[in-house]
């Protein structure tokens, strides 16, 4: 029995998706029993957020209890901020189960998880110096929230990483760059990336009709290059997601040029029908990407990927769909490349199927589990 721990985001996103396709390989290709403890931010509220961020975590006995019983003999955390903390893990090893922690992102390090801020790549705060991210107000523009995730980072982020047994991350970039950012990992960590449930059996991005971007539509997503970029090659875009950019983004795209269309958020089954009709997908990340699902699903349904030449992203995606982050004129040189390429769209199929196939990713997880 395998328990999955997850602090669920306000906005939900790939980790959520993550956690749910964990779920299914634990039950499918470990053939275990697999049970979610979920907690929602949206929920929780601000003040009781901010109180699980310095306390350590709230309500600890009910993971021990979770773990009781279910009889797990491995808990496999995700996001643990700001309800579960390091608190929930330490309840989870004095209940008896192995922890894993699963770091989807560089929150063990940076308030925002992102490495972000102001619009470039920021790697100021490092181990449980989080001064420059409270100075910057990175959460959000709220200085109470920045202030409160800066003071639980460095009160409990020795406790977190030493209440693991083991860590997982997405992508062998992203493993470097905490150990860089002082993450007191302690040579626990492997790279695995997020399983991918199905494969296209071939590409038919030629009888594609748009390009598509899916995602957070945030800024260091780079939702406005892609934009850009289309109108610049002419060629009609499908924007599926949302997020606090959402509002700008529309109103840029007012005034002539290539169609852009906004569908909002869309559930599993409508995105997949969108992969279907697409020509290509962009994923033009402004960040250092820890590994998108984005990136992984739209490779995974055959299609040609035109995405940034930035952290995780560069090891899986391949090299004739990377261009450099923010480079309008070079995205849009790769779309022109490209659109409704059902040769790229294979190449890109064979290389996820190599990498995050069921059994791949369940083998390595399998050593994880079973690891003394």
């Amino acid at each position: 029995m395998i328990l999955l721990l997850h602090n669920r985001y306000r906005i939900a996103g790939g980790e959520e998706r993550a956690v749910e396709d964990l779920a299914w390989l634990i039950r499918t290709e470990l053939g275990e029993e697999a049970e979610v403890l979920m907690r929602d931010s949206d929920v929780l509220g601000r003040r009781r957020a901010a109180l699980g961020l310095l306390s350590g975590g709230l309500a600890p006995e009910h993971v021990a209890a979770a773990v009781r019983r279910t009889g797990a003999r491995v808990v496999h955390a995700h996001n643990v901020q700001p309800s579960l903390g390091w608190r929930a893990l330490a309840a989870a090893r004095a209940a008896g189960a192995r922890v894993v922690m699963h770091l989807h992102n560089y929150r063990l390090v940076c308030a925002v998880g992102t490495c972000f801020t102001r619009g470039e790549d920021c790697t100021r705060c490092h181990g449980r110096n989080t001064l420059p991210g409270v100075r910057l107000n990175c959460r959000n523009g709220s200085r109470a929230e920045s202030a409160a995730y800066g003071a639980g980072l460095a009160l409990w982020q020795r406790r977190i990483a030493g209440s693991a047994d083991a860590f997982v991350v997405p992508s062998a970039f992203a493993l470097r760059r905490l150990e860089a950012l002082g993450a007191p990992l302690g040579g626990r960590a492997r790279a695995i990336p997020s399983v991918q449930r199905t494969f296209a059996e071939r590409s038919r991005a030629d009888d594609g009709g748009y390009a598509l971007y899916a995602g957070r539509l945030t800024v260091e997503k780079g939702v406005a290059d892609a934009i850009a970029a289309c109108r610049a090659t002419g060629l009609p875009l499908v924007v599926a997601g949302d997020g606090p950019e959402a509002a700008a983004l529309r109103r840029a795209t007012t005034g002539g040029g290539a169609e852009v269309r906004f569908t909002g958020r869309v559930t599993p089954g409508e995105l997949a029908a969108l992969r279907a009709g697409a020509a290509l997908a962009l994923v033009p990340s402004r960040y250092e990407e820890i590994l998108p699902l984005a990136a992984l699903e739209a490779m995974a349904a055959g299609l040609p990927v035109v995405a940034s030449r930035a952290g995780g992203l560069a090891e899986v995606v391949p090299d004739a769909g990377l261009h450099p982050p923010g480079d309008v004129p070079a995205i849009a040189d790769r779309i022109r490349a490209l659109w409704g390429d059902a040769a790229a769209g294979d190449a890109a199929l064979a290389a996820v199927r190599e990498r995050t196939a069921p059994a791949v990713i369940g083998a390595a997880l399998r050593a994880i589990y079973h690891r003394p």
